[in-house]
């Protein structure tokens, strides 16, 4: 573990806790909200701010590197960047312009050898899960890992819809996972399903739909660091899957993979 990466995971970290305060005290509108790709694809005055605010704070203190966000896209001076910070403002904005909790503020940096540090901020508990590459996983600066004990029969799945839509294969899988006795929980964060794993708090996460790399680096490393296992539909994947990912503990990773890909 190398000094610039505790920096970086500092920074990431104080970021995390300025959004957090500022989405949680947000109040948006649909009525005053937009739409994006669909009528379901929402932005709000708060991601915006929380985006501008965090990318002006990395150029800032981090002249040099590369910020690609939901937003606002990739950096369009960076050139040939060796770090990249990948970040969703609010990842489940339909969640927070209806006032459901269970939004995420997501950040993470990547070198040439994949996700350096991530950090994942649970918006209304207040909690940020994070993780610094080959220094574990912590969760408000204490050390988590995930279910030692984990199993698919009797215990809590997540995964997302496509945007909207199921993903190919969806129906079918939810099938083989009630058959086990598994619970299928689909909450709207990919990011925070991920970090959930890493907290212990699920035996798996299945996100085999459309998601962006700013969705799913800091939750990765984060459940990779605390002790789960990444699969893609190939199986064991050492990096950031960006076709279809799996996270789960070692006790249940493979039966779930299994199930997720229809082998017996």
């Amino acid at each position: 573990m190398t000094a610039p990466l505790e920096e970086w995971h500092d920074l990431a970290v104080g970021l995390a806790a300025w959004a957090t305060e500022v989405i949680a005290n947000g109040r948006p509108d649909p009525a005053t909200s937009e739409t994006k790709v669909n009528a379901g694809d929402w932005v709000t005055s708060f991601d915006r701010e929380v985006e501008q605010h965090v990318r002006a704070e990395l150029r800032r203190l981090l002249p040099g590197h590369r910020v690609v966000g939901e937003e606002y896209g990739a950096d369009a001076d960076a050139g040939d960047a060796a770090v990249t910070w990948y970040l969703d403002p609010i990842d489940g904005t339909t969640n927070f312009v209806h006032g459901v909790p269970w939004v995420a503020f997501s950040l993470a940096a990547c070198d040439e050898r994949g996700a350096a540090v991530g950090v994942v901020a649970d918006v209304y508990r207040g909690e940020i899960f994070s993780a610094v590459r080959g220094g574990g996983a912590r969760l408000d600066g204490r050390p988590v890992r995930c279910a030692q004990d984990a199993a698919v029969t009797g215990g809590v799945l997540l995964t997302e819809w496509s945007r909207q839509d199921a993903w190919p294969g969806m129906y079918d899988y939810l099938s083989r996972i009630s058959a086990t006795c598994g619970s299928t929980r689909i909450m709207g964060s990919c990011a925070l399903a991920l970090a959930t794993v890493g907290g212990g708090r699920a035996a798996g996460v299945v996100l085999p739909g459309h998601y962006n790399a700013w969705d799913v680096a800091a939750g990765v490393l984060i459940a990779r660091e605390s002790g789960a296992l990444i699969y893609d539909r190939e199986g064991p994947h050492d990096g950031v899957p960006l076709h279809g990912v799996l996270a789960a503990p070692p006790g249940s990773a493979e039966e779930l993979w299994r199930t997720w890909v229809g082998e017996p």
